[in-house]
């Protein structure tokens, strides 16, 4: 293990990565193979008839904190907000790798953070069945009110309209409106088990979905309180939803506690891919804005990147810092912040030669950053 808690196996000259190569429907037995130099995790696939795409993922933060459940990325600053278990906010600023606030939301555990930029607020869900608004210059408490009647797992921000989805483990998810006085306006029932987690749609922002320990992925309409349908298909509950774009047809990918996670067509409404290789519960999946990548994570500690298009498992990435919770990543950044047991993680995706991957959507004034 290194002293930023990246466990490799070492050798003379170089750090050797444990990668697994997997065809996304058949496992294959783990490979010792990547080279990975001590300045950069150099991800290689293993050649198969042709040479594979190299990335570097660079480390950017690593801070040591009881168990992570939330991250976000500020679009405009470079500050990450986590939420802990312990019901404290946190946020970093990756550039300088300061602490620039910390301060307690609740004495039971956020599990759901979020910024709202165009506010300068955070608004946090939490345990104690309570949804919090903060203004994150000023740590000044905007609002506070209980939103459900038992925890909160998950809140999504709309991205243009005044508007908050929570859910929750009284298994409703509810739509509240700041310009209201956070007036209730909306309620969706239909699910029967926990609702874990809830993501608007980037088709058309009044779609969303919700994920719930039933071992379904319902979709929503804001302006009904019944689902437009209902995917099925993993045998336990499921964590972890994300939607991405595919041309004009959105998709979504799940993660569930029956140790896969799901590509999901929505116009079809079936599933096209079931992604195998994690040991334990999937309980965080995040496609990547900017990258063709699917990333999953999973209480076995791994995180696993996926290519997008094949649904080949290129790299699995251990810290050591045990069960992964979450990620968080945006449009114009090739960032992705991993939040786990013991800490949070920051790394960077680039190319060791152009700076950028699989020939890369990165954009040409992202590669002048790095």
């Amino acid at each position: 293990m290194d002293k930023d808690g990246f466990i490799f196996l070492a050798t003379k000259d170089s750090i050797v990565f444990k990668e697994m190569e997997m065809h996304a429907h058949k496992p294959q037995k783990p490979l010792q193979s990547s080279l990975f130099h001590r300045e950069a995790l150099q991800f290689c696939n293993i050649p198969s008839s042709k040479m594979a795409p190299v990335l570097d993922i660079e480390k950017e933060l690593v801070q040591h904190s009881e168990r992570v459940k939330s991250v976000d990325l500020h679009p405009k600053e470079p500050w990450i907000l986590a939420s802990l278990y312990s019901g404290t906010l946190c946020i970093w600023n990756y550039h300088s790798q300061e602490l620039v606030k910390s301060f307690k939301v609740a004495e039971s555990p956020v599990r759901s953070a979020k910024f709202i930029p165009r506010k300068q607020w955070i608004v946090t869900g939490a345990d104690d069945k309570f949804i919090r608004v903060f203004d994150y210059d000023t740590t000044e408490k905007i609002a506070e009110f209980e939103a459900h009647t038992d925890f909160i797992r998950s809140v999504a921000v709309h991205p243009t309209l005044p508007y908050l989805l929570s859910a929750s483990d009284d298994m409703v998810i509810k739509l509240w409106d700041w310009e209201k006085g956070w007036e209730c306006t909306q309620m969706f029932k239909g699910h029967a088990h926990y609702v874990m987690q809830v993501a608007f749609s980037p088709k058309d922002s009044n779609t969303f979905a919700s994920a719930s320990l039933d071992g379904t992925i319902k979709v929503w309409n804001l302006s009904c309180s019944d689902s437009e349908f209902t995917l099925d298909g993993h045998s336990k509950g499921v964590n972890c939803i994300d939607y991405f774009m595919r041309g004009s047809k959105p998709y979504l990918v799940s993660g569930s506690d029956d140790h896969t996670a799901k590509v999901w067509d929505c116009v079809a409404k079936s599933c096209v891919q079931t992604l195998e290789g994690h040991t334990n519960n999937v309980s965080a999946v995040c496609v990547h804005p900017e990258l063709p990548i699917i990333i999953t994570g999973s209480e076995d500690g791994n995180v696993h990147i996926w290519d997008e298009a094949t649904y080949r498992l290129e790299n699995t990435l251990n810290s050591g810092l045990e069960r992964v919770w979450c990620f968080g990543c945006m449009k114009g950044s090739n960032r992705v912040v991993i939040g786990y047991d013991k800490g949070t993680v920051m790394v960077k995706f680039v190319s060791p030669h152009s700076g950028v991957y699989m020939g890369s959507l990165v954009k040409e004034k992202e590669k002048k950053e790095f």
